[in-house]
Formats: structure tokens, sequence, C-alpha cells
């Protein structure tokens, strides 16, 4: 019995002393596990690239800008719509007559990458870049108003698609003022608002 209770007054302490040290390293390895790992997950989060926004900024030669807007869906004679692309190199205005574009005006004027990076800064400003992208077939939306779509485009292909509508029910994807981004798009081209008010729009 003696012996017994020696043996238990020995092995007691060390097995308190084991469950602190498996105490202590687990507690160690969490802890390095919170510093290290949250120290290396924030920067991907915060530096993962915009990639829209990217190219919207890019003032390169293959990237542009171009806003198209569509009036209610009526007969083909009375339907119109109007582009306006505006790049490093160029900006114009097209309108259009029918669902086969058929052109009823345009104006092709020159740019300069100096005036192009004021405009692309002033759109970035007013947040075009922050809708979702969505290509989806917008065709019939918004069949009693007026349908706005933009791109940001790079080698002649969309980058981000973003689109709205005067209509209630189809807000679409467009997170900025879309009166705001017209007016931008429109000032590029001189007489531009003669034009577009020519159209049934």
């Amino acid at each position: 019995m003696a012996n017994y209770r020696y043996r238990s007054s020995r092995i007691l302490p060390v097995i308190l002393i084991i469950i602190i040290v498996v105490i202590a390293v687990v507690a160690i390895v969490a802890l390095g596990r919170a510093v290290f790992f949250a120290g290396n997950s924030a920067p991907k989060t915060s530096s993962t690239p915009d990639v829209s926004r990217q190219a919207l900024l890019n003032t390169g030669d293959n990237h542009s800008v171009q806003m198209t807007v569509r009036g209610p869906i009526v007969a083909s004679e009375e339907f119109n719509s109007y582009r306006i692309t505006i790049s490093p190199t160029s900006r114009s205005l097209t309108s259009y007559v029918g669902y086969v574009n058929d052109v009823v005006d345009h104006v092709d004027l020159p740019n300069n990458t100096a005036a192009y990076t004021q405009f692309v800064y002033a759109l970035d400003k007013a947040n075009l870049a922050k809708g979702v992208d969505d290509q989806s077939d917008v065709r019939g939306i918004c069949a009693v108003g007026r349908l706005y779509q933009f791109d940001i485009m790079q080698d002649g292909k969309s980058v981000k698609t973003l689109w709205t509508s005067t209509c209630t029910g189809s807000p679409g994807t467009l997170r900025a003022n879309v009166e705001q981004l017209a007016s931008l798009f429109e000032v590029q081209i001189p007489n531009a608002s003669k034009m577009i008010n020519k159209l049934a729009l």
C-alpha cells in the first residue's frame, strides 16, 4: 500500500507536467499560425487586381470605352439607337435607325492620350467599373424605355459589360449614376446633343 502511494505520488506530477507541456505546445502552434498565416493572407486579399478597372485606366492604343443607348422597342422604321466610342486616338458618335443598325449620322474625331487619360479617370471616379460584369442577353429588356450599355474594351473585345435602363423593373448591373456617365460620354463629342435629340429615344 505504501509502495502504491509512493508510485502515485511520483507519477501524478509527471502526468501533470506532460499535460501542461502538450497544452503549451498546442497554444504556441495555434499562436504561430494566427500570426504567420494571417500576415500572409491579408496581402492576397488586398492586392487582388481588379482587371476591369486596370483595363479602364489603361491608356494603350488597344483600349477603349463605349456607351450604347437604344430607345423603346417599336416598329423598325421608328427604332433608334446610338453609340459613342472613345479611345486614346479617336472619338466617334454613330446614330442608327432600325434593328439592323442603318447609319443615320456619324461623327469621327481624333483624340490624344492626355485627353483620354482625363476621361477614363473621370469615369473611374464616377464608379463605372464597380458594377457586376454581365454579358448576358439584353434583348427585349425595358421595351418602353431606354437601355444603356457600357463596355470597357481591349483589342476590340469587351473586358466588362454593364447595363441599366429607365425601367424600374430592370435596374441592371451598373452601380453608378447613369446620367453622370452618359453626360461624360456625350461631352466628348461637340454638338452630340443635337444629333441625339433628333432620335426618337
